[in-house]
Protein backbone atom coordinates (compact mmCIF):
# COMPACT_ATOMS: atom_id res chain seq x y z
CA UNK A 1 0.00 0.00 0.00
CA UNK A 2 1.43 3.33 -1.03
CA UNK A 3 2.46 5.74 1.73
CA UNK A 4 0.46 8.93 1.98
CA UNK A 5 3.32 11.41 2.08
CA UNK A 6 1.87 12.76 -1.15
CA UNK A 7 -1.28 13.64 0.75
CA UNK A 8 0.66 15.82 3.19
CA UNK A 9 2.42 17.51 0.27
CA UNK A 10 -0.91 18.18 -1.42
CA UNK A 11 -2.50 19.36 1.81
CA UNK A 12 0.41 21.66 2.58
CA UNK A 13 -0.38 23.61 -0.56
CA UNK A 14 -3.79 24.52 0.88
CA UNK A 15 -2.59 27.39 3.06
CA UNK A 16 -6.02 28.12 4.50
CA UNK A 17 -6.59 24.60 5.88
CA UNK A 18 -3.76 22.12 5.19
CA UNK A 19 -5.30 19.34 7.32
CA UNK A 20 -8.56 19.34 5.38
CA UNK A 21 -7.38 16.78 2.80
CA UNK A 22 -6.56 14.27 5.52
CA UNK A 23 -9.92 14.78 7.18
CA UNK A 24 -11.69 14.37 3.85
CA UNK A 25 -9.80 11.12 3.25
CA UNK A 26 -10.66 9.84 6.74
CA UNK A 27 -14.32 10.68 6.24
CA UNK A 28 -14.19 8.33 3.26
CA UNK A 29 -12.06 5.65 4.98
CA UNK A 30 -12.53 6.14 8.75
CA UNK A 31 -10.82 2.87 9.76
CA UNK A 32 -7.69 3.40 7.67
CA UNK A 33 -4.75 2.99 10.01
CA UNK A 34 -2.46 4.54 7.43
CA UNK A 35 -4.45 7.69 6.74
CA UNK A 36 -5.10 8.19 10.45
CA UNK A 37 -1.42 7.85 11.31
CA UNK A 38 -0.33 10.21 8.53
CA UNK A 39 -2.97 12.69 9.68
CA UNK A 40 -1.60 12.63 13.23
CA UNK A 41 1.96 13.13 12.00
CA UNK A 42 0.80 16.23 10.16
CA UNK A 43 -1.07 17.39 13.27
CA UNK A 44 2.09 17.05 15.39
CA UNK A 45 4.01 19.20 12.92
CA UNK A 46 1.26 21.83 12.98
CA UNK A 47 0.55 21.55 16.75
CA UNK A 48 -3.19 21.16 16.10
CA UNK A 49 -3.77 18.49 18.75
CA UNK A 50 -7.18 19.66 19.93
CA UNK A 51 -8.52 19.80 16.40
CA UNK A 52 -7.30 16.25 15.77
CA UNK A 53 -8.78 14.90 19.00
CA UNK A 54 -12.16 16.46 18.25
CA UNK A 55 -12.23 15.34 14.63
CA UNK A 56 -11.32 11.73 15.44
CA UNK A 57 -13.74 11.73 18.36
CA UNK A 58 -16.61 12.87 16.16
CA UNK A 59 -15.65 10.29 13.55
CA UNK A 60 -15.44 7.50 16.15
CA UNK A 61 -18.91 8.38 17.40
CA UNK A 62 -20.19 7.69 13.88
CA UNK A 63 -18.11 4.50 13.52
CA UNK A 64 -17.97 2.86 16.99
CA UNK A 65 -16.86 -0.53 15.62
CA UNK A 66 -13.78 0.76 13.78
CA UNK A 67 -10.71 -0.57 15.66
CA UNK A 68 -8.04 1.39 13.83
CA UNK A 69 -10.00 4.61 14.23
CA UNK A 70 -10.16 4.08 18.01
CA UNK A 71 -6.44 3.30 17.98
CA UNK A 72 -5.55 6.54 16.21
CA UNK A 73 -7.95 8.45 18.44
CA UNK A 74 -6.09 7.14 21.48
CA UNK A 75 -2.76 8.04 19.91
CA UNK A 76 -4.01 11.58 19.31
CA UNK A 77 -4.21 11.98 23.10
CA UNK A 78 -0.74 10.48 23.52
CA UNK A 79 0.61 12.89 20.90
CA UNK A 80 -0.58 15.83 23.03
CA UNK A 81 0.96 14.63 26.32
CA UNK A 82 4.47 16.15 25.88
CA UNK A 83 3.04 19.66 25.40
CA UNK A 84 0.56 19.48 28.30
CA UNK A 85 0.91 20.26 32.00
CA UNK A 86 1.49 17.47 34.51
CA UNK A 87 -2.15 17.21 35.67
CA UNK A 88 -3.44 17.31 32.10
CA UNK A 89 -0.91 14.65 31.13
CA UNK A 90 -2.55 12.20 33.54
CA UNK A 91 -6.00 12.95 32.12
CA UNK A 92 -4.77 12.57 28.54
CA UNK A 93 -3.00 9.29 29.31
CA UNK A 94 -6.05 7.86 31.05
CA UNK A 95 -8.34 8.88 28.19
CA UNK A 96 -5.96 7.32 25.67
CA UNK A 97 -6.16 4.01 27.55
CA UNK A 98 -9.94 4.07 27.19
CA UNK A 99 -9.72 4.45 23.42
CA UNK A 100 -7.12 1.70 23.14
CA UNK A 101 -9.54 -0.48 25.08
CA UNK A 102 -12.31 0.31 22.59
CA UNK A 103 -9.98 -0.75 19.79
CA UNK A 104 -9.40 -4.09 21.52
CA UNK A 105 -13.13 -4.54 22.10
CA UNK A 106 -13.81 -3.93 18.41
CA UNK A 107 -10.99 -6.23 17.26
CA UNK A 108 -8.23 -7.64 19.50
CA UNK A 109 -5.05 -7.12 17.45
CA UNK A 110 -1.33 -7.22 18.18
CA UNK A 111 -0.94 -3.47 17.80
CA UNK A 112 -3.87 -2.66 20.08
CA UNK A 113 -2.72 -4.96 22.89
CA UNK A 114 0.89 -3.84 22.52
CA UNK A 115 -0.10 -0.19 22.48
CA UNK A 116 -2.28 -0.34 25.59
CA UNK A 117 0.27 -2.47 27.42
CA UNK A 118 3.09 -0.10 26.53
CA UNK A 119 0.96 2.87 27.58
CA UNK A 120 0.49 1.36 31.04
CA UNK A 121 4.29 1.28 31.47
CA UNK A 122 4.35 5.07 31.74
CA UNK A 123 2.26 5.03 34.91
CA UNK A 124 4.10 5.28 38.26
CA UNK A 125 4.10 2.14 40.40
CA UNK A 126 1.75 3.75 42.92
CA UNK A 127 -1.11 3.33 40.42
CA UNK A 128 -0.51 -0.46 40.36
CA UNK A 129 -1.01 -0.80 36.63
CA UNK A 130 1.98 -3.02 35.89
CA UNK A 131 -0.11 -6.24 36.02
CA UNK A 132 -2.40 -4.69 33.39
CA UNK A 133 0.61 -3.77 31.25
CA UNK A 134 2.00 -7.28 31.51
CA UNK A 135 -1.37 -8.88 30.67
CA UNK A 136 -1.67 -6.84 27.45
CA UNK A 137 1.95 -7.34 26.45
CA UNK A 138 1.75 -11.08 27.10
CA UNK A 139 -1.36 -11.20 24.92
CA UNK A 140 0.55 -9.38 22.18
CA UNK A 141 3.48 -11.79 22.62
CA UNK A 142 1.18 -14.76 22.13
CA UNK A 143 -0.16 -13.19 18.94
CA UNK A 144 3.26 -12.39 17.50
CA UNK A 145 4.54 -15.91 18.17
CA UNK A 146 1.60 -17.25 16.17
CA UNK A 147 2.46 -14.86 13.31
CA UNK A 148 5.51 -14.71 11.07
CA UNK A 149 8.35 -12.67 12.53
CA UNK A 150 8.16 -8.98 11.78
CA UNK A 151 10.70 -6.29 12.63
CA UNK A 152 8.34 -4.43 14.94
CA UNK A 153 7.91 -7.50 17.16
CA UNK A 154 11.19 -6.55 18.82
CA UNK A 155 9.33 -3.74 20.56
CA UNK A 156 7.28 -6.20 22.56
CA UNK A 157 10.33 -8.06 23.86
CA UNK A 158 11.65 -4.73 25.11
CA UNK A 159 8.38 -3.51 26.58
CA UNK A 160 7.35 -6.80 28.20
CA UNK A 161 10.78 -7.10 29.80
CA UNK A 162 10.46 -3.53 31.06
CA UNK A 163 7.04 -4.39 32.47
CA UNK A 164 8.44 -7.33 34.37
CA UNK A 165 11.26 -5.12 35.67
CA UNK A 166 8.86 -2.44 36.88
CA UNK A 167 6.77 -5.19 38.48
CA UNK A 168 9.86 -6.33 40.42
CA UNK A 169 10.30 -9.55 38.44
CA UNK A 170 13.92 -9.14 37.25
CA UNK A 171 14.41 -12.80 36.30
CA UNK A 172 11.43 -12.70 33.96
CA UNK A 173 12.64 -9.38 32.57
CA UNK A 174 16.09 -10.73 31.75
CA UNK A 175 14.67 -13.94 30.28
CA UNK A 176 12.40 -11.91 27.99
CA UNK A 177 15.22 -9.63 26.86
CA UNK A 178 17.45 -12.67 26.25
CA UNK A 179 14.75 -14.34 24.18
CA UNK A 180 14.33 -11.14 22.20
CA UNK A 181 18.06 -10.95 21.54
CA UNK A 182 18.00 -14.50 20.17
CA UNK A 183 15.16 -13.54 17.82
CA UNK A 184 16.72 -10.19 16.90
CA UNK A 185 20.51 -10.52 17.33
CA UNK A 186 22.45 -7.33 17.86
CA UNK A 187 19.52 -5.19 19.00
CA UNK A 188 21.10 -2.33 20.91
CA UNK A 189 18.25 -1.70 23.34
CA UNK A 190 18.23 -5.33 24.48
CA UNK A 191 22.03 -5.46 24.70
CA UNK A 192 22.06 -2.35 26.86
CA UNK A 193 19.40 -3.69 29.21
CA UNK A 194 21.15 -7.01 29.70
CA UNK A 195 24.45 -5.27 30.49
CA UNK A 196 23.16 -2.88 33.15
CA UNK A 197 23.28 -3.30 36.91
CA UNK A 198 19.96 -3.18 38.81
CA UNK A 199 20.52 0.46 39.79
CA UNK A 200 21.43 1.40 36.24
CA UNK A 201 18.36 -0.42 34.93
CA UNK A 202 16.11 1.46 37.36
CA UNK A 203 17.56 4.74 36.08
CA UNK A 204 17.04 3.67 32.47
CA UNK A 205 13.39 2.83 33.12
CA UNK A 206 12.83 6.29 34.58
CA UNK A 207 14.47 7.87 31.54
CA UNK A 208 12.64 5.78 28.95
CA UNK A 209 9.19 6.26 30.47
CA UNK A 210 9.41 10.00 31.00
CA UNK A 211 5.98 11.44 30.00
CA UNK A 212 7.59 14.70 28.96
CA UNK A 213 9.37 13.00 26.07
CA UNK A 214 7.51 12.51 22.82
CA UNK A 215 6.61 8.91 22.03
CA UNK A 216 7.03 7.81 18.42
CA UNK A 217 3.44 6.99 17.43
CA UNK A 218 4.06 6.73 13.69
CA UNK A 219 2.55 3.40 12.62
CA UNK A 220 4.18 3.24 9.17
CA UNK A 221 6.25 0.17 10.04
CA UNK A 222 3.07 -1.90 10.34
CA UNK A 223 1.71 -1.45 6.84
CA UNK A 224 5.16 -1.63 5.24
CA UNK A 225 5.31 -5.27 6.30
CA UNK A 226 1.76 -6.38 5.64
CA UNK A 227 1.43 -9.24 3.12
Amino acid sequence: MMRLAWLWAAAASLAADPLAEFEKALDAQPDSMQIGSEYRMAVIRMKEHDRCIKFLGDLAAKHPKAPNLHLNHGFAYVDKIPVAGSITQVLLANTALGHFGKSIEAQPTWIAHYTRGNAYLFWPKIFKRMPLAIADLEAAMKMQKADKKRSYHIRNYISLGDGYWKNEEPDKAKATWQEGRKEFPGNEQLTVRLAKSPAEMDALIVEVYDPNKRVDTNLAELWKQQP
